[in-house]
C-alpha cells in the first residue's frame, strides 16, 4: 500500500508494522503528526497519533472524559503535542470505552457470542501477558492494579514507569482496534513507544504488536531511535522499516531481510532482550567454540537459540561471568545466560552463578567431540578405521614433532573421551581424509541433535555422552 501527498509526505510499500528509525531531531515526530492530520481530514478510515511523552497516572479523571466528550478535536490536538501530562488518565478513559466497545461487539456478532472463549476478560489477559509483576483486574467502572504473586492491590502511582507504559500502550492499541473502520486506511501512529521501556520490555511490546495486527484491518507506523525495538520485529514477515534523514519526506519501507538481520547487530539491533532471553548469551573459552556453536545454530535452523561469545581464555571466564551477572541483575527482571568450559582436569560438575547456568563438558576438551561416533560418521569414517590409520601413522612417523603425543594417545588405550587431543587434532582430522573443518563437523552434529535428526543417545562414545547431561537437558531439548 502507498499513500502520497499527505501534507508533503509520502509513504510507499506500507506493511502491517512500519518502523521509521532515526536520531532525535531528524523530524520523525513532525512526519507522523503531519501525515495523521492529512489522513484525519480525508476521513478515509480511522487514524490516531500517540504522543512520545506520555505523563500522568493510571487513574480515572472525570475532567478528561468531559473534555474528550465535548470536544474530540481538543483530544486529538492533545495527542499531537510532544508531551501530554495527563496521557495515562486518558488511557483509563480509553479503557472504559474499550470495555463498552468490546461488549457491544460481542452483542452484535453471533459468532462471538457463541465463542465462550472470547470475552472482555480475554482482552484483559492479553494486557496482563505484557506484565511480569503486576496485573490489572476489572473493577466496577475501570480497573484495579494488583501484584501477581500476592494478589495485593497496589496504587497506580506505585507501579514502575515501564509497567505503567505497557498498560497504557496496550489499552491504546485495543481501543484503536475496536474503532477501526471496515474499509479505508486505519493507521495508528506511535511516536517512540519505547520511552520508559528497557530493551526487554521493548521486545515484549513488539511481540504484542505483531500478534495484535496479524489478523486485524489496521496498520501501525512507529517512529523510534531504538534499535532494540526494531530488533523485536526482525522475525516478523510483515514488518518493514526505513531510516530517516533530516528533512526526509518520502519513506520507502523495506523488509527486514536476511541481509539486514546480519548487519543490524553491528548497530545494536540485536537487543539485550534477545541476548538474555530469546537468544541467551553463552560464554565460551575461545573462537573454536564460537565456530562450533554458530554452526550448531545454523544446522538447527534456528531452533537452537544462543549467542556464543568468546572470553579468549579460561582465566578470563570468571571475569566475564561476573560482568554478565551485573548487567543482567541491573537491567532485567528475569533472564538467563550460559557459560561453557572444557572439563580439562576438573570434575564435570560445576555450580551455577545465578542467573548464569554453567556447564563443563563431560569430555576433556571440545576437540574430544571430534571422536564421538556421530562426528566421525559426519566425517565419513568409522572409529575402527581411524584407529588403524593412527596405528600405521605411529609406525611410519617416528621423527614427527607430535609423535610422542600420538604415542601417548595410543598408550592410553585410545581414550577418546579423556585424552588431551589439542596438540594432535590436526593429525587426527588429516587421517579422516575429510576437508571439512572440525568445528563445522562438530557443530553440525550438535545442531542435528537439537532438531532430532540425531537421537539423544548417552551411550559410550556418543556425542551426548561427551557433552554431558546438563548441556543436553538445558540447551538441546
Amino acid at each position: 500500500m502507498n499513500l502520497e501527498n499527505l501534507n508533503g509526505y509520502s509513504l510507499y510499500n506500507i506493511g502491517k508494522v512500519n518502523i521509521i528509525l532515526g536520531k532525535n531531531g531528524t523530524g520523525k515526530s513532525t512526519a507522523l503528526k503531519e501525515i495523521d492530520k492529512s489522513l484525519s481530514i480525508q476521513k478515509n478510515g480511522h487514524t490516531k497519533y500517540i504522543t512520545p511523552e506520555r505523563g500522568g497516572t493510571l487513574r480515572y479523571e472525570p475532567g478528561i472524559e468531559s473534555n474528550i466528550s465535548s470536544s474530540p478535536e481538543w483530544y486529538l490536538e492533545q495527542l499531537r503535542q510532544n508531551q501530554w501530562t495527563q496521557f495515562k488518565e486518558q488511557s483509563v478513559y480509553q479503557y472504559r470505552k474499550l470495555e463498552i466497545l468490546s461488549l457491544r461487539e460481542i452483542e452484535k456478532d453471533k459468532l462471538l457470542r457463541a465463542n465462550f472463549n472470547y470475552t472482555f476478560d480475554s482482552v484483559i489477559e492479553k494486557i496482563n501477558s505484557l506484565l511480569d509483576k503486576v496485573k490489572i483486574i476489572r473493577g466496577e467502572s475501570d480497573f484495579k492494579i494488583h501484584l501477581k504473586d500476592t494478589n495485593e492491590e497496589i496504587k497506580p502511582n506505585k507501579i514502575s514507569s515501564g509497567e505503567s507504559e505497557l498498560i497504557s500502550l496496550a489499552i491504546e492499541c485495543f481501543a484503536f482496534q475496536k474503532e477501526c473502520k471496515e474499509e479505508g486506511n486505519n493507521l495508528l501512529f506511535f511516536d517512540e513507544p519505547d520511552v520508559h521501556l528497557h530493551p526487554d520490555l521493548q521486545v515484549k511490546f513488539a511481540h504484542f504488536v505483531r500478534d495484535l495486527v496479524k489478523d486485524t484491518n489496521f496498520k501501525i507506523i512507529i517512529a523510534t531511535h531504538s534499535t532494540a525495538l526494531l530488533g523485536g520485529f526482525c522475525d516478523y514477515i510483515d514488518a518493514r522499516f526505513d531510516i530517516i534523514t533530516f528533512g526526509q519526506k518520502k519513506f520507502d519501507f523495506k523488509s527486514i531481510n536476511e541481509l539486514y538481520k546480519k548487519i543490524l547487530p553491528v548497530f545494536g539491533a540485536h537487543p539485550l532482550s534477545n541476548l538474555f532471553n530469546e537468544s541467551p548469551i553463552m560464554l565460551v573459552e575461545g573462537e573454536d567454540d564460537v565456530r562450533i556453536w554458530q554452526q550448531a545454530i545454523r544446522t538447527s535452523e534456528s531452533r537452537l537459540k544462543l549467542y556464543p561469545c568468546a572470553t579468549e581464555t579460561i582465566s578470563q571466564m570468571n571475569n566475564y561471568e561476573i560482568e554478565v551477572v551485573k548487567i543482567i541483575n541491573s537491567i532485567y527482571d528475569s533472564a538467563k545466560a550460559y557459560s561453557l568450559r572444557d572439563r580439562d582436569d576438573s570434575i564435570e560438575q560445576i555450580n551455577d552463578l545465578s542467573p548464569i547456568i554453567r556447564f563443563r563438558l563431560s569430555c576433556r576438551n571440545a576437540e574430544n567431540l571430534i571422536l564421538s561416533d556421530e562426528v566421525l560418521n559426519n566425517l565419513n569414517i568409522e572409529w575402527n578405521t581411524l584407529k588403524i590409520r593412527l596405528e600405521n601413522w605411529i609406525k611410519n612417523f617416528e621423527t614427527h614433532s607430535k609423535y610422542e603425543k600420538v604415542r601417548e594417545f595410543y598408550d592410553s588405550g585410545f581414550d577418546r573421551k579423556n585424552f588431551q587431543l589439542k596438540e594432535i587434532r590436526n593429525i587426527i582430522i588429516g587421517l579422516t581424509n575429510s576437508e571439512k573443518p572440525w568445528e563445522v563437523a562438530v557443530g553440525q552434529v550438535i545442531g542435528k541433535v537439537k532438531t532430532g535428526s540425531i537421537s539423544k543417545d548417552f551411550s559410550e562414545n556418543k556425542i551426548c555422552n561427551y557433552l554431558g547431561n546438563k548441556i543436553v537437558d538445558n540447551i538441546l531439548q
